[in-house]
C-alpha cells in the first residue's frame, strides 16, 4: 500500500513513516499543502494521512482537491484539533477517519488496516484463493495447511494481486505500490518480473497456476 504522509512536524512525521515502513507500507512525505498537492498530482496513493494545520494553508483544502478529482484514495485526518466542528467538517468533506493528536502508532495501524479491509471488501483477516491462504497481518501464506516460505516482496506482490483479483496490474503499478517510485526511472527493468517468477515457482510446487496470468507486455492478473 502506498501512503502519503502530510505533516509539518518533522519528528512526528518521521515516527509515523518509520512505523508504517516497518509494517510493510510504502511512504512518501510532504510538509505543506503545495507539496502534498504536487505529490497527489504526480503519484497514485492508496491512503492519505493528512494534518489540518499546515504552514501554507489548511489540510481541508487538500482534502477538497482530492475529492474533486473523484480519487478513491482513503483519507485519515491527523490533527491536534479535537473540536467537534473540525471532526464533522473533515468527515463531511470526505475523510474516512479522524485521529486526534497525540495518538498511539498502534491505533493508527489498526485504523489503517480497517480501512484497507473496507476498501477491498473483505471482512476477515485471511484471504483464501485457489487453495492458498494469506494471513494478512502475519505476512504468511500456506496451501492446504502447508506453510510457504515467501520473501517480504513476494508476499507483497501476491497480496496486491489477490486484493485486485480479476484486474490487470501493470508492472508500473506494482512498482509504485510495492517499492514506491524507486524503480520509476527504470520501469523497463526485469526486477519485478524476477520477483514474480520466483513467487510463481514457490506457488507452482503446490498446484497448477493457470489462474495466475501474465499479460504480455503489460503485467499480471489473478483470475477468480
Amino acid at each position: 500500500m502506498n501512503i502519503l504522509v502530510v505533516e509539518d512536524h518533522q519528528e512526528l512525521a518521521n515516527e509515523v513513516i518509520d512505523y508504517l515502513s516497518k509494517n510493510g507500507y510504502v511512504c512518501k512525505y510532504a510538509n505543506c499543502c503545495s507539496a502534498a498537492l504536487e505529490e497527489i498530482n504526480s503519484n497514485d496513493f492508496d491512503i492519505l494521512l493528512l494534518d489540518l494545520g499546515l504552514p501554507d494553508g489548511s489540510g481541508f483544502e487538500v482534502l477538497k482537491t482530492v475529492r474533486k478529482k473523484q480519487s478513491k484514495m482513503a483519507v485519515i485526518i491527523l490533527t491536534a484539533r479535537g473540536e467537534l466542528d473540525d471532526r464533522i467538517n473533515g468527515l463531511q468533506l470526505g475523510a474516512d477517519d479522524y485521529l486526534t493528536k497525540p495518538f498511539a502508532l498502534t491505533e493508527l495501524g489498526a485504523r489503517l488496516y480497517a480501512i484497507i479491509r473496507r476498501i477491498h471488501g473483505f471482512t476477515v483477516n485471511d484471504l483464501n484463493l485457489h487453495g492458498f491462504s494469506l494471513q494478512l497481518q502475519d505476512y504468511k501464506v500456506s496451501y492446504g495447511g502447508i506453510p510457504i516460505n515467501l520473501t517480504k516482496k513476494e508476499f507483497d506482490i501476491f497480496q496486491y494481486l489477490v486484493l485486485n483479483k480479476n484486474r490487470v496490474i501493470t508492472r508500473l503499478q506494482l512498482t509504485e505500490h510495492i517499492w514506491g517510485d524507486i524503480l520509476e526511472v527504470n520501469s523497463d527493468s526485469n526486477f519485478i518480473d524476477v520477483h514474480v517468477r520466483n513467487l510463481r515457482k514457490k506457488l507452482d510446487k503446490h498446484t497448477s497456476l493457470e489462474w495466475f496470468e501474465t499479460v504480455r507486455n503489460v503485467g499480471y492478473r489473478i483470475n477468480v
